[in-house]
């Protein structure tokens, strides 16, 4: 049942953005005193139609498009050519340039706009830098920056919202040194901060468990594996045990890995259950290596005052160069072999599965559900900007570059000119949908 809600929400969410992209063109058209002649929201059938100012407007059936026509079509479904100045095919061309940009940035626009909404309705993780976390490597270095200077670059990559410092935390390696680009918000001086990685040991008992201890009786890691190399070769647990206590100290409601990270001693008491009898025994663990964890905090900003008013809106403003910039950040990893190709491609049946992972999620209020389904659309949005300006067949870029070539050169480019770059255009597009497609599979399949 979610998976329908989920295709529903796609489809209508896909139709509004496509729907808002067209009247951005339609709307600036107007505002330049160029034709229109029909109006379409949504694409199959009609369900209500009307005329204002010379335009057919129509809602359809299908909420999967829409579009804006500015010729006059004849009867057999071909233009009709006209030397009317006052159609788009014969206006100068910044004008053309102008109106075929207008939709793209409708979206953009409108991205931003949901986006400030969203911070006005519940703050946003600024770049500042906040006090650091106890006994990490940002911790250590405390002394040599000031709680509230903005994160610039990470290791010489420029940032311009939260969204890029976390993408380069993902792919970070805690084993090398990290470089944090900071701006003083005493001085406005720009200096670096040198991450020097904190290598610690931790025990490994060995082990894999099977569950979380709030799902057995015994309120312990029910062991599901045990290594033959435990214990310096001798096993002390078995498959089926109930790990309780170590050291004395309950493991219930504990993170196996988190729990053993505070555990130094040499040999570990282990409380263990096995076919309903209570043992206690002493366990050499094996010590493995572990870098400390960066500790780089946010500064989160409520919009409680003017300032904060104008920084969210400026903050939303730069979304859409973090998008681009992650973008291309991916690419580059791609080339360099760090990301799988696939994982930076989404198809309708990509957005389709995120969407249905937000509603599936049975954590998450309703609440949080759609605060996440409204920054997913407006991510789409912006996305959507983007993917329009490429040189492709149906899309507004193979316009702007023909226009552009035409501001260039001073003329318009030759039929065969424009057919070769269209072949090459729909080719692009062929290939960009096969790849999108197969990138959905391959992460419903793989799970990434």
């Amino acid at each position: 049942m979610n998976i329908v809600r989920s295709i529903i929400y796609v489809i209508i969410m896909l139709g509004v953005l496509a729907t808002l992209h067209e009247l951005g063109h339609f709307w600036v058209a107007r505002l330049l005193k160029i034709k229109v002649y029909e109006v379409s929201i949504f694409v199959g059938p009609k369900l209500i139609k009307w005329k204002r100012n010379g335009v057919d407007f129509s809602i359809r059936l299908i909420p999967v498009g829409a579009y804006v026509r500015f010729n006059e079509i004849d009867e057999e479904g071909y233009v009709v050519e006209s030397t009317d100045p006052d159609l788009l095919l014969n206006q100068p061309r910044y004008k053309r340039l102008i109106v075929s940009l207008a939709g793209p940035i409708m979206n953009l626009l409108l991205g931003i706009l949901i986006f400030f909404g969203m911070f006005c309705a519940t703050g946003f993780v600024s770049t500042d830098i906040a006090m650091a976390q106890k006994g990490t490597q940002t911790e250590i270095a405390s002394s040599e920056y000031t709680a509230g200077d903005s994160i610039k670059a990470v290791n010489g990559h420029k940032v311009f919202t939260s969204y890029d410092i976390y993408y380069e935390f993902d792919a970070d390696d805690l084993t090398q040194v990290m470089t944090l680009t900071l701006k003083s918000k005493e001085t406005g001086k720009t200096y670096d901060l040198q991450l020097d990685p904190i290598i610690k040991k931790r025990p490994m008992l060995l082990i894999t468990i099977e569950s979380r201890v709030t799902d057995n009786e015994y309120e312990g890691w029910h062991v599901h594996s045990v290594e033959p190399e435990q214990n310096n070769g001798n096993p002390i647990l078995k498959e089926g045990d109930y790990v309780t206590h170590i050291n004395g100290k309950s493991v219930a409601d504990e993170d196996i890995d988190e729990f053993l990270f505070n555990q130094n001693d040499e040999t570990l008491m282990v409380t263990y259950i096995r076919d309903g009898e209570t043992f206690e025994e002493a366990l050499a663990p094996q010590y493995t290596d572990y870098a400390v964890s960066r500790g780089v905090s946010l500064l989160a900003h409520n919009v409680d005052s003017p300032a904060n008013f104008f920084g969210a809106l400026t903050y939303a403003a730069k979304i859409p160069a973090s998008i681009g910039n992650i973008t291309l950040r991916g690419v580059k990893d791609i080339i360099a072999g760090k990301v799988k190709a696939y994982n930076l491609v989404s198809g309708p049946i990509g957005i389709t599965t995120m969407v249905n992972d937000v509603v599936s999620e049975e954590k998450d209020t309703v609440g949080q559900k759609i605060y996440l389904l409204i920054m997913l659309s407006a991510v789409i949005s912006i996305a959507l900007a983007f993917s329009n300006l490429l040189p492709i067949p149906g899309l507004d870029g193979i316009q702007i570059i023909l226009i552009v070539v035409e501001m260039v050169i001073g003329r318009k480019l030759s039929e065969k000119a424009e057919g070769r770059l269209t072949i090459v255009g729909f080719v692009l597009i062929i290939l960009l949908l096969i790849l999108a497609f197969i990138s959905d599979i391959l992460r419903i399949i793989f799970g990434y």
